[in-house]
């Protein structure tokens, strides 16, 4: 296998380990780092799921789960923080709102090697505003240019802090008050800000709901960029496909996908060589059955080496890349049926093609052995 025991210090503070190709040297296009990234998402960007996104793709910037300030100084700071290197480009989002502990958050961020520092202005969750931190932040801008400015300090300048935040809060639907944000926070210094192109309600609506009622309105976002052009302004919210990706990627400096491309992994597949300079990277449209099946070896060569980490805990990010395909659905069961939790991941992949194939067989009116030599 590709894996062995060496394998475990490769969650040390980014280290040096990689199961991955090494990166293309540069074609000599200037693009922005933040030119596609993958959003935080609670309960679902974690170390795991960053590994097996960076299989699909090996120049996006990804993001931690959002982690608290309270948590890096009083929690268990490797749980949190430890990532491995194949994970880079890499940035931790943090949630918090008070100058100084941000500036400890962010001096650890740096010794741990991230290459970026976001802080949250755009969770609108009951639970964040009782911390007083998330979107209704953005009701108080000095307060987050004093923040920027002290993680900034912290660090000497040596890792980017970005902002990612709403359009407004609540009904509050003014253009002015989303202009007159950016522009405090960048006399900071900060100089990249991505935009959740939606309101945040605070009160009324759920996380999810939030997500989905306040309209998607990127006019303002693009506005942003025309008025602050020296400014790094990346696009969040409804991203469904590579068209809007695209479309937006003519307005603004860089799009930001969370849910879509967290359910349908496979949207990511192409993007290194279609807008991130990869030439080695060849995959237009679907890349195929061969090429899911050699992300899932990867995949279950990786879940190998969890030791005390349920296998499980891992593979559940990976439910969708078969989606679409015949035999699909028989795959996502394989793979989530906890009667299986005390097999080898070897052998519940096994079991999975298996399933998977005689699904598409059925699907087809073939031969489980007909559709080896079909597909």
């Amino acid at each position: 296998g590709i894996v062995d025991n060496a394998f475990q210090t490769g969650w040390r503070r980014g280290g040096a380990m990689s199961l991955l190709d090494p990166m293309d040297a540069a074609d000599g296009v200037a693009r922005s780092p933040w030119r596609l990234c993958v959003a935080p998402m609670l309960d679902w960007t974690d170390r795991h799921c960053r590994f097996f996104h960076r299989l699909i793709t090996r120049r996006t910037r990804l993001y931690t789960e959002m982690v608290t300030t309270g948590a890096l100084r009083h929690g268990d700071v490797p749980r949190h923080l430890a990532f491995h290197a194949d994970e880079h480009p890499l940035a931790l989002q943090l949630g918090g709102s008070e100058p100084e502990e941000l500036a400890h958050a962010a001096r650890l961020a740096q010794q741990w090697g991230y290459d970026e520092i976001n802080l949250n202005c755009g969770c609108p969750s009951e639970r964040v505003q009782r911390g007083a931190f998330g979107a209704c932040l953005m009701n108080e801008a000095p307060l987050v240019r004093d923040g920027v400015k002290a993680m900034l300090d912290a660090t000497h300048g040596a890792v980017p802090v970005t902002v990612k935040h709403r359009i407004g809060i609540d009904r509050v639907e003014s253009y002015d008050f989303v202009r007159d944000f950016v522009g405090t926070v960048a006399e900071a210094g900060c100089s990249v800000f991505i935009v959740h192109a939606r309101n945040a309600w605070l009160q009324g609506l759920s996380p999810k709901e939030n997500r989905e009622i306040p309209p998607l309105r990127y006019a303002l976002v693009h506005r942003l960029k025309a008025e602050f052009p020296h400014l790094t302004v990346v696009i969040n919210g409804g991203l469904k496909d590579n068209l809007a990706i695209g479309e937006q990627l003519t307005l603004v400096d860089g799009a930001m996908i969370g849910r879509q491309a967290y359910h349908e992994p496979v949207l990511m597949a192409g993007w290194d060589g279609r807008w991130l300079g990869d030439r080695a990277c060849t995959i237009d449209g679907d890349p195929g059955d061969e090429w899911r099946l050699a992300i899932e070896c990867k995949m279950v060569n990786y879940l190998s080496t969890l030791g005390d980490v349920p296998w499980s805990h891992a593979s559940r990010h990976m439910l969708g890349l078969w989606n679409g395909r015949p035999g699909a659905r028989r795959w996502r069961q394989v793979w989530s049926d906890h009667r299986l939790k005390n097999q080898t991941p070897a052998e519940v992949h096994r079991l999975a093609q298996a399933a998977r194939l005689r699904g598409a067989a059925a699907n087809l009116s073939l031969e489980p052995n007909e559709l080896l030599t079909t597909s």
